[in-house]
């Protein structure tokens, strides 16, 4: 059985030395527990919110000239930096593979990250949130430009972060690169309608997804789903392996039998008869949203 552990824990804006000990922390505990692999909400390291005036009524050309902006915008990590050196260290020392994020520095405005380290601190994926909450301070960070997999324990692992879900296109995109598992760092309310999304992301791509929230009223709701809703008398089952409640603080665990998900996969229908080339308005630009208003 392969155990994930999945962080259901708010860390502190701009408090990055703070959050870099708990998230060391709770990787050594996680490993004490037997995990496989530690998964972090969305931007853990340096905590996941932005400056007052990202959401003020000034114009973005002052609000990009703002002190309290610069500041945020120049707290954003390096690759290389000393924080996710640190997490690094711990994967290593403890031989546990984890999913940390963080804001990250982009070539001219922070992007969303997370970092899928291997059991000895390498990192083995590193993907920029695609779909940015343009529509809200997001659009102060520069997106990803592609989703991507990375291989651990012999597994193949892709990300999507938060609003990445949304979108059904993400995690498609990640099964046909061959995605078993589907990482989805969080920070959202309304988390439980939000929990379909992700059973049938897992159902319809053939891969488990495992997603990890902060706590708080609406919130919290970390949850790991196995892609098999059949059931042995195929009439349907539950497919959640783990489910933690609102306020929940803490690590939530849950185990995946890996090989039965092969063989689920080996024997499934789902995706074997697309048909790509009646996917016309996939690949188009978005330009024109009277389509669908």
């Amino acid at each position: 059985m392969y155990k994930f552990a999945i962080v259901q824990h708010r860390s502190l804006p701009g408090k990055t030395k703070e959050n870099t000990d708990c998230a060391v922390q709770m990787i050594r505990q996680a490993a004490e527990n037997g995990a496989d692999l530690v998964l972090f909400p969305e931007c853990f390291l340096t905590g996941y919110a932005f400056p007052d005036v990202c959401r003020s009524r000034q114009d973005d050309a002052h609000i990009l000239q703002d002190p309290d902006f610069a500041a945020w915008r120049d707290a954003a990590l390096t690759d290389d930096c000393k924080w996710l050196e640190a997490v690094r260290n711990a994967a290593a020392e403890t031989q546990t593979n984890v999913c940390i994020t963080a804001f990250t520095k982009g070539e001219k405005l922070p992007q969303n990250t997370a970092f899928l380290l291997d059991r000895n601190g390498k990192t083995v994926l590193k993907y920029s949130k695609v779909h940015t909450c343009d529509f809200d301070a997001e659009r102060f960070l520069e997106g990803g430009s592609r989703f991507c997999t990375g291989e651990t324990d012999g597994i193949c692992f892709g990300v999507m972060i938060c609003y990445d879900r949304e979108h059904p296109e993400s995690a498609r995109e990640l099964m046909l690169q061959g995605a078993e598992i589907i990482l989805v760092p969080n920070d959202c309310t309304c988390m439980r309608p939000r929990l379909a999304e992700l059973s049938v992301a897992a159902m319809q791509n053939m891969c488990a997804v495992a997603m990890a929230n902060p706590p708080g009223e609406n919130g919290g709701c970390s949850c790991a789903f196995d892609p098999d809703v059949w059931g042995e008398d195929g009439r349907g089952a539950d497919n959640t392996l783990a489910l933690a409640g609102e306020t929940f603080d803490g690590i939530l665990y849950a185990e995946l039998d890996i090989n039965a998900l092969r063989r689920h996969r080996q024997k499934e229908d789902l995706g074997k008869y697309r048909k790509p080339h009646a996917y016309l308005h996939l690949t188009l630009p978005d330009d024109d949203r009277t389509r669908y208003k």
